[in-house]
């Protein structure tokens, strides 16, 4: 039942207007704490980086915004803000969230606490003399050695038009060629997340070695059409499917060495086409998946917990509501009856959290919220999807790499699943790989939890883009 401060944050919607004053008489203390404002937040065992950015306008007015960049949010707004020449107050609504600080003298350290959600924590900020910025050492910069060309791509099954980036290494033709598929979650082509652009960089590898790439926005991403909140992976599927017939239009491309790579969900989405399709020469698999999405949420949710030094007693608790959770919904396809179940379910843990005296209770909007998530088109699918199912049809080569650090999906578990539908189906062209020290999004990690993503300035470890690279240029030769 356990609210971190880290899904709090994450869930925070941009939508509300910051609209924030200071007095007058404080103008001259107002210009010395202009500017970001860093500092750590201790929270469950992991330490979370927040960053207060304060401006001042031409009315003797404040404007401040925070940012979560190991969480990848950014311009959080805040509802109020108090200043006086020796503190200050800032609100934050959107979040239920609220900062109150006390200036050093020389305004080099505001020193206070945040409060959020029932939480009350110390958080001390430093005065940055440059507006804070996550290094990301890897990416790309232009000028690029290749041809770079923005495109649209018509999905006629769906009715919707995506649009995405090709990146070809020359000019010329026959270049091998592959579509990049995304994880889950509404993704850019750039597949940005936590500051990272995991796409935009194993493009640009892929590209400088003779290899074209095309790269697509999610639908209802960016500047792709369609809706993004009702499609499933199986909708999702036949976006990727509409860029690959989309390389086979392009008279650059030799269709004959046509693949895909799919990170984490597409890892799942790349299977299900190269088993229906012949077109599909290759396809790598990238954190990809060999059980069922139950499964898989299981594990994750277990393995996340443990990294981030969570009680075992609130673990175990946590698995048992989430299988109560998944029972309902797979014995229960009418929404309306699934969430009328899930939501006394949780009133149900609240009452016996009360009666224990602990504050460790979902408020009601939480509740509504995570039913929502729950009972949505994706999450019903991804509950029940077995890639063995399709990994079974795949007779195309295939790379599959894991991190052994991956705590979202478990190399140990989902490895072997994945080697193991590839023999039952008679396919003996695989290669299979564990990437040691590497988490999900195959960075070098120290424990691989999702909290250690944005802290990371590594983006890919350069060792899994020259073995993707390198696999894929053989398979093709």
């Amino acid at each position: 039942m356990k609210q971190s401060l880290y899904l709090l944050l994450l869930a925070a919607g941009m939508i509300i207007a910051a609209g924030n004053s200071a007095n007058a008489q404080d103008k001259p203390s107002m210009l010395k704490i202009t500017g970001s404002w860093v500092g750590g937040l201790k929270v469950q065992g992991i330490t979370l980086t927040l960053v207060m950015n304060v401006k001042t306008n031409g009315k003797d007015s404040l404007t401040v915004t925070f940012d979560s960049p190991d969480q990848g949010a950014h311009g959080i707004p805040t509802s109020s803000v108090t200043f006086t020449a020796d503190s200050m107050v800032v609100g934050l609504k959107s979040i239920m969230g609220r900062y109150l600080g006390r200036f050093t003298g020389d305004y080099s350290v505001l020193e206070g606490r945040w409060k959020q959600g029932g939480l009350d924590l110390p958080l001390e900020l430093e005065h940055q003399k440059e507006v804070f910025r996550r290094t990301r050492p890897q990416e790309p910069v232009p000028p690029f050695p290749y041809i770079t060309e923005d495109v649209s791509i018509p999905n006629g099954q769906a009715g919707i038009t995506l649009a995405g980036t090709l990146t070809i290494p020359g000019e010329g033709n026959n270049y091998p060629a592959v579509v990049l598929i995304t994880g889950s979650g509404p993704q850019n082509r750039d597949e940005e997340l936590m500051g990272h652009k995991p796409f935009l960089l194993l493009a640009d590898y892929l590209t400088r070695n003779g290899i074209a790439v095309l790269r697509v926005d999610d639908r209802g991403v960016g500047k792709s059409g369609g809706k993004f909140a009702t499609a499933t992976t199986f909708d999702f599927a036949t976006d990727a499917e509409a860029a690959l017939d989309y390389l086979k239009s392009r008279l650059e491309i030799d269709t004959a060495k046509l693949g895909l790579i799919g990170h984490s969900e597409g890892g799942i989405i790349a299977p299900i086409i190269a088993s229906r399709r012949k077109d599909v020469d290759f396809i790598v698999l990238m954190a990809g998946t060999g059980v069922t999405g139950e499964k898989i949420l299981m594990t994750q949710s277990a393995e996340i917990q443990k990294a981030d030094s969570a009680k075992e007693a609130d673990i175990r608790q946590g698995e048992k509501m989430n299988q109560k959770v998944y029972d309902i919904l797979k014995k229960y396809p009418d929404n309306d009856k699934a969430s009328d179940l899930i939501r006394k379910l949780f009133q149900k843990e609240n009452d016996a959290e009360k009666q224990k005296g602990s504050a460790d209770t979902m408020s009601a909007s939480s509740i509504e919220n995570s039913i929502k998530t729950v009972t949505s088109p994706w999450f019903r699918t991804f509950l029940t999807l077995d890639p063995q199912d399709y990994l079974r049809k795949v007779h195309c080569y295939l790379l599959a790499i894991n991190g052994d650090k991956d705590l979202q999906v478990d190399s140990k578990i989902n490895l072997p699943a994945i080697e193991k539908a590839l023999i039952f189906g008679g396919n003996s062209k695989y290669t299979i790989e564990e990437i040691p020290g590497a988490n999900h999004l195959f960075q070098t990690a120290k424990t691989g939890s999702p909290s250690e993503y944005g802290a990371i300035e590594e983006t890919i470890r350069p060792m899994v883009l020259e073995l993707i690279s390198s696999w894929i240029l053989k398979t093709v030769k």
